[in-house]
């Protein structure tokens, strides 16, 4: 039987808020979620083990307002989701063109969520170079608010093209924030480009029972409270010296790739960390 009540939720600390990428998995079934809990219990039971949980569903398909009116509901106070926008969006031809279907994902039932949306990510496929004019004007069309809430927009490139300073300069000016993350065929960008810092973390491994070393959780924590002062980890490479952005930014870092098996034991481990110091 699937316990009656799964708590209230686990706070942000320091606005620094920890989780996974999506919900449902199936090897969960049997490593993370309690036996017997029914599928439709699992963002129930998730949301209150994390802070956040990044969708991912999204990435492939557009969803309905009814479902993102359930997810609000099925998820505690202070709970965050962040939404990974469509691949349709960024993977086809020239972002300045993207318009119009970027303003019909974000106006397609996101506001639904209410204040429990938190950013927006905007995945960059390998095959995309980075083209200074043509994100700048893609990130001019994207709308800054949604139903009267500030909408946070994070970026993740993932051609070596986008380590030039100039990708820096215009995400900045923008606001939009950059995806930190320690995937070995990933751009290494550590630079605060935005009011946010969303890391990624996809180096989890089948054979650790936590997916990562205990000594990498520590670092990862020392980083994300850096972070979450306005400071900047030394061993985390930028390309740029000038300042990061104004007031200390909310953090979100998510397990999510790798041996993902293993990723609620990690989030939680990190967690965990997070809590008692």
């Amino acid at each position: 039987m699937a316990p009656a009540v799964f708590g209230t939720g686990v706070p942000a600390v320091d606005g620094i808020r920890i989780g996974i990428g999506g919900w449902t998995y199936a090897p969960w079934r049997h490593t993370f979620y309690p036996q017997g809990l029914v599928s439709r219990r699992e963002l129930e039971y998730a949301s209150r083990r994390f802070s956040t949980i990044e969708i991912n569903g999204t990435f492939y398909g557009a969803r309905r307002a009814s479902e993102y009116a359930q997810w609000r509901e099925q998820t505690p106070p202070g709970f965050v989701f962040s939404v990974k926008a469509p691949q349709h969006i960024t993977q086809r031809g020239p972002l300045a063109r993207c318009g119009k279907a970027a303003w019909a994902f974000l106006n397609g039932g996101l506001a639904e969520l209410g204040d429990r949306l938190g950013p927006v990510l905007w995945h960059m496929p390998p095959s995309r170079l980075f083209d200074a004019d043509d994100l700048a004007a893609f990130l001019d069309l994207l709308p800054r608010t949604l139903d009267g809430r500030p909408l946070r927009h994070v970026l993740e490139p993932s051609h070596p093209s986008f380590l030039d300073p100039r990708y820096i300069e215009i995400a900045r000016a923008f606001g939009a924030g950059t995806v930190v993350t320690d995937a070995p065929d990933m751009p290494a960008i550590g630079d605060v480009t935005g009011h946010l810092v969303y890391v990624r973390l996809m180096r989890s491994r089948v054979d650790l029972q936590e997916g990562y070393e205990a000594a990498e959780l520590d670092a990862w924590l020392q980083r994300l409270r850096l972070w979450s002062r306005g400071e900047q980890p030394a061993d985390v490479p930028r390309l740029v010296e000038a300042p990061t952005a104004q007031g200390t930014p909310e953090v979100y870092a998510y397990f999510i790739g790798g041996a993902k098996q293993r990723n609620p034991a990690a989030a939680m481990a990190l967690i965990a960390r997070l809590l008692r110091h």
